[in-house]
């Protein structure tokens, strides 16, 4: 048999809708880096971008386990000497709950060209409106437990 690689011409990419109420950030990480690099799909092929489009709507109404929204920090840099900034996950949950999925699909995709890449196919929301109605998303139920 023979392995075959998949070129970016044979990709078909759909979009996806998926409502982020109620759902744990992190697992519904995992499930939207696999959707976004393309590992549901059989042409799956490490070093070429076979992944789908991604909306996420009410990513205000993702919830964390435990004490993480007043325990986990995310830190940022401003690139001057004592210039570390820190906040907590409730602080940013109440100004741009978009970074907070963001930032956790970014950590669980690679770190090159490639990742940033795909990250770009990744579209954030507040409220339950979005911009792509053109595209034609369907909705995508994940059931994460």
């Amino acid at each position: 048999m023979k392995t075959t690689s998949a070129k970016n011409t044979d990709v078909v990419r759909k979009w996806h809708v998926v409502n982020a109420d109620g759902m744990i950030v992190g697992r519904l990480a995992t499930r939207i880096a696999m959707i976004l690099r393309g590992k549901n799909k059989p042409i799956f092929t490490p070093h070429v971008d076979t992944g789908d489009f991604v909306i996420i709507v009410n990513a205000d109404k993702v919830r964390f386990t435990g004490n993480k929204l007043e325990q986990k920090t995310y830190y940022r840099h401003t690139g001057y000497i004592g210039g570390i900034k820190q906040k907590t996950a409730g602080d940013i949950m109440k100004t741009t709950p978009e970074r907070i999925l963001m930032s956790a699909v970014r950590g669980m995709l690679p770190k090159n060209r490639l990742g940033r890449q795909q990250l770009k196919k990744l579209k954030v929301y507040r409220g339950a409106e979005h911009p792509h109605k053109a595209q034609n998303p369907e909705e995508l139920n994940l059931i994460i437990r």
